[in-house]
């Protein structure tokens, strides 16, 4: 008797036909990626992956938080990740297999355009094509440091520092070599000029005559060296050095934790830029596909819900794809070049300051708003406004930029951190519940200064409560 095959045998033939002519299509429109590797995983799978960033991550009970937010979504079809692709050599992409063949055909066109931006924009340069083997690795040794010393108690770290994984200096490459016993001169900051202009910047450091140069020093009155020298960003890797009271498992975990956000922080980076990029690439490559009517219909369908404008927030889908569109049809015969050429060289501050333009801002129907009383209202509409406003907020991939100003102060072997206001105030709830998780890390009392309200403020914790100090 001839066997049936079931409607899914069906549509994994049909994937199986279709993907390798995508990837032709794709490399005809000239994208350049590394092999891929396709899976059709169950949504169990899919968003467990979304969870975790990655295949292979150490456990945390914050992924786990996400993952059930993120599952139930789906289960009441509020929202589907459609697409999953990992930075990485060969370049892995994962499929839902819910989806019907159109859809996910169209995952497959946008991860291509995804893989391409991955390989050649200039942000990613420096990150490791090989994090998912080397996140496996760190997992294991983290796994070890559970059975070692207590899952609470590593847990409890944890904490600590994913309270602060956003406060690296993406400038700089991941350190993995042996921490030095002294200070070095650290190279120009890119944010030197934003110290500068800090208003804590001429907030005078409670110095003293030391003797951490010897004997001599203090009997001569020298005052003693400043650590950092210079105002230090990577808050992380300053702690990974310089706490006084980590163990050698902690300072992996740090470095764990430091090197998987450099990993990930170029996707903060160009957010618009690569999903605008796919979006323009995803139609494009999905129109060389020869669909019936019902799968041209159901990709139109699609297409338009992850272009649909929000009035709440920047759709990076439907921004970046205008202003690539604009940018090809603005630049005529040299248009496709001349956005393969800002693929490779921008991030999303360059990208909306420099074509972001007056016909674009108002075509989007762009405008800055925030919350006045009560009530949400559009405060700016004038094209120039919100492009810079735009780009303001994609400073340091919207975080607040924090720095290490004194690891010795007060004498005390306390640590100092002054916040680069930038007009916008810090969440000052969420800022009394990250100190104590400094703390941890530092082991003595840590002292944030910002601006809140228009006034400078001292926020300190000594381990047993958080005290205000006005300036």
């Amino acid at each position: 008797m001839f066997k049936r095959h079931s409607q899914r045998d069906r549509d994994m033939d049909r994937l199986s036909r279709s993907i390798p002519k995508l990837i032709e299509i794709a490399k005809g429109f000239g994208l350049d990626f590394y092999d891929m590797r396709f899976e059709v995983v169950p949504a169990e799978v899919i968003y467990t992956v979304g969870a975790y960033g990655m295949p292979t991550r150490f456990t945390h009970w914050s992924f786990g938080k996400a993952f059930h937010r993120m599952k139930l979504a789906y289960d009441y079809n509020l929202s589907r990740i459609y697409e999953l692709v990992i930075n990485s050599d060969p370049c892995y992409a994962f499929l839902l297999e819910g989806n019907i063949p159109v859809q996910n055909e169209l995952v497959v066109a946008h991860v291509l355009a995804h893989a391409d931006f991955f390989k050649n924009n200039a942000a990613f340069a420096g990150t490791s094509r090989f994090m998912v083997e080397s996140m496996a690795s760190s997992a294991e040794r983290i796994r070890g440091y559970e059975l070692e010393y207590g899952r609470e108690k590593v847990e409890r770290f944890l904490d600590a520092a994913l309270a602060i994984q956003e406060h690296v200096d993406y400038h700089a490459n991941t350190v993995k070599d042996a921490m030095p016993a002294e200070p070095k001169v650290q190279p120009d900051s890119p944010y030197e000029d934003l110290f500068a202009l800090d208003q804590w910047a001429a907030m005078p450091v409670e110095r003293g005559k030391g003797d951490l140069a010897g004997d001599d020093a203090k009997e001569q009155g020298e005052e003693r060296p400043k650590t950092p020298l210079r105002p230090e960003k990577d808050i992380l890797l300053f702690i990974m050095k310089h706490s006084p009271y980590l163990a050698d498992w902690q300072r992996d975990i740090l470095s764990v934790i430091r090197d998987e956000m450099l990993y990930f922080w170029p996707q903060i980076r160009t957010k618009i830029m690569n999903e605008g990029w796919a979006t323009f690439f995803h139609l494009r490559i999905m129109r060389e596909m020869p669909l019936s009517e019902a799968d041209a219909w159901e990709f139109a369908k699609m297409h338009a819900g992850v272009i649909q404008p929000s009035k709440v927030s920047l759709n990076p889908y439907y921004v970046g794809l205008k202003i690539f569109e604009a940018i090809e049809k603005r630049w005529g015969e040299d248009g496709r070049r001349k956005i393969f050429e800002i693929r490779e060289l921008e991030t999303d501050q360059s990208f909306l300051r420099n074509y972001l333009t007056k016909e674009l801002v108002e075509a989007l129907d762009l405008y800055l708003y925030k919350k006045v009383g009560n009530q949400w209202q559009v405060v700016e509409k004038q094209w120039e406004a919100v492009r810079d406003g735009l780009v303001a907020q994609l400073t340091n991939g919207g975080f607040p930029t924090v720095y290490v100003a004194d690891a010795d102060y007060k004498r005390a072997g306390e640590l100092l951190l002054h916040h680069a206001h930038e007009g916008v105030d810090l969440d000052i709830p969420y800022l009394e519940k990250t100190l104590p998780h400094i703390y941890l890390l530092w082991g003595k009392t840590v002292h944030l200064g910002t601006v809140t309200e228009g006034r400078k403020i001292v926020y300190s914790y000594d381990g047993e409560k958080t005290s205000r100090n006005f300036q």
